[in-house]
């Protein structure tokens, strides 16, 4: 299936909203690592924005304090998460067991 042919003002749109949303996670998991954002504070979120709505929970998990990648991703399959699962795929019971998971 051929992508569809978009004007040279279509294209500088797309990849400005494209930067947009990526600032905008970055800045979301900036916020993870510092501490002033909690994970649960971030699923609470997913259903009002979009931007955490379409971000990946394992790169959401990997931005918390002390959490590598193999802690993230044991966290995830305990708690029957896809690792490519996004935030806004999440059902209540997957995003308490998550929070169970991670919480001291």
């Amino acid at each position: 299936m051929p992508l569809p042919t978009m004007t040279p003002e279509q294209q500088a749109q797309a990849l400005a909203k494209a930067q947009q949303a990526r600032a905008a996670r970055s800045a979301l998991t900036k916020e993870l690592k510092e501490g002033s954002l909690t994970l649960r504070q971030v699923l609470d979120k997913a259903d009002s924005d979009d931007v955490v709505r379409k971000t990946k929970v394992l790169a959401l998990v990997k931005a918390l304090p002390g959490i590598g990648a193999v802690r993230a991703a044991r966290a995830l399959e305990a708690a029957g998460i896809p690792e490519n699962r996004r935030v806004g795929g999440l059902g209540e019971r997957q995003r308490a067991s998550l929070l169970a998971e991670l919480t001291d």
